[in-house]
């Protein structure tokens, strides 16, 4: 177990009202952040807390409603109603937290709370207005930074206003929560605030959902291998993925491993471009692109791969390593952000430096080219999975950073109250260059 599990107490914390706000939640599912709440918030309700979540309205789905031992309360959109596009992003995000604000004082009005847990900065309005209303000790998860996200880099206005948002929003939060020591050190560096504030929960998983049958894992194999061995990738296909360096590193596997088969499950805007990519190296008929592949689909097809990649160049935490894990995957990962915390070169997988299309192939091939080797680190990591990242752990450690943002509530409050008399209310000043290095412009 990492030293930052160690400093948690596991004993069950008494019973708690939670009051969790987020944009996504089922039926709403837009990347991996709703399902996260999802889980935590039904494994809290299982040990016995109260957890009502304020969320976004979905068409069809009840303003409220009791699910999996969960309220969950719907803000449903204003009549002028603003596109959620990039363009808009900042325009709708103010208008949903208009109406989040109110549905939650709605459902504050009718049960009491003891915390309330923000996740990420398009609830930041919405989490700040309610602690100071309610006077409540405020948690936030900051899951992933828009600085992260781009390198180090904030391009344009709405990448500043965004990071702006994210350090008002960690700022005002009593506790914060990262799920990496990675991004612990890039939280407190990033938005100023004592490494003593921001404690390190990790993801969770739920083995038994990524267990795929054999007759599934047969059929995928059938499916998407040839007369070799089968690569995977699963997730985004975004540029900071780094599925371009798998595709480079195609060719070499294919001439170490005639008959190789790459499978690259997902969808997102880089598709066309890796697509292209995959052409101009003539691999065209070795990778398939599978599209998006649901829960239902997914588990098999990681099952059914010889190896799994995950080439990330920004990677805050890497839950498709602990996806891939439970469905049984031998994991070769790129050794960064929260990928490297994850699995241990050797024991639980192997790694290699993110965007070296060489260094890829390498790692591939150790995985490949000794299947004994494979399959002990699979079933190591699948171990691994079930230890140290079941839902009721991290729910466990979750309870535990409440019970100390609420015992350091009014302490925290006294020394907010005395920065802002201070005259601290200007605008966050961003400094030019990769805030992530402290590289010039």
């Amino acid at each position: 177990m990492s030293a930052d599990a160690a400093v948690f107490d596991l004993q069950p914390a008494r019973h708690q009202r939670v009051l969790m706000l987020s944009w996504e939640y089922p039926p709403v599912l837009v990347g991996g952040l709703g399902r996260h709440v999802h889980a935590l918030s039904v494994a809290l309700a299982a040990a016995g807390h109260e957890v009502t979540v304020v969320t976004r309205h979905a068409d069809g789905a009840p303003l409220e409603e009791y699910a999996d031992g969960v309220r969950i309360v719907r803000a449903a959109e204003d009549p002028v109603r603003f596109p959620l596009a990039t363009d808009s992003l900042l325009a709708w995000t103010m208008a949903f937290n208009h109406t989040l604000t109110r549905a939650a004082l709605r459902a504050a009005g009718v049960g009491g709370f003891d915390v309330i847990h923000a996740h990420d900065w398009l609830v930041a309005h919405t989490a700040v207005t309610l602690a100071e209303h309610l006077d409540l000790p405020l948690v936030s998860t900051i899951h992933a930074t828009e600085a992260g996200r781009h390198q180090g880099w904030l391009p344009g206005e709405m990448n500043r206003t965004i990071h702006g948002v994210e350090h008002w929003l960690s700022n005002a939060s009593a506790r914060l929560i990262a799920c990496s020591g990675y991004m612990r050190d890039q939280v407190a560096r990033l938005f100023e605030v004592p490494t003593g504030r921001v404690d390190v929960v990790p993801n969770g998983v739920d083995g038994r959902a990524w267990h795929a049958r054999p007759r599934a894992v047969t059929s995928a194999r059938a499916r998407f291998a040839g007369n070799g061995p089968l690569v995977g990738y699963a997730g985004r296909l975004v540029y900071e993925k780094g599925v371009q360096h798998l595709v480079h590193a195609v060719p070499s596997l294919r001439r170490r491993h005639p008959g190789l088969r790459v499978v690259i499950a997902g969808d997102g805007p880089y598709r066309q471009e890796l697509v292209d990519q995959a052409r101009r190296l003539q691999v065209g008929e070795t990778v398939r692109f599978a599209g998006f592949l649901d829960a239902g689909q997914l588990p098999a097809v990681l099952a059914a791969t010889d190896a799994t990649v995950i080439p990330s160049l920004y990677e805050p935490f890497g839950m498709i390593a602990l996806e891939a894990a439970a469905a049984g995957a031998p994991l070769a990962v790129a050794a960064t952000g929260g990928l490297a915390e994850i699995v241990e070169p050797g024991v639980t997988g192997v790694t290699f430096p993110h965007g070296d299309p060489d260094a890829l192939a390498g790692a591939v091939d150790q995985l490949l080219g000794d299947e004994v080797f494979a399959r002990r680190v699979a079933r190591r990591a699948r171990s691994m999975v079930v230890e140290r990242y079941g839902w009721a752990t991290i729910a466990a450690r979750t309870a535990g950073v409440y019970a100390t943002a609420r015992r350091d509530h009014d302490g925290f409050q006294a020394r907010r109250a005395a920065t802002l008399l201070a005259g601290n209310r200007s605008a966050i000043a961003i400094p030019d260059g990769n805030l992530l290095t402290g590289a010039a412009s």
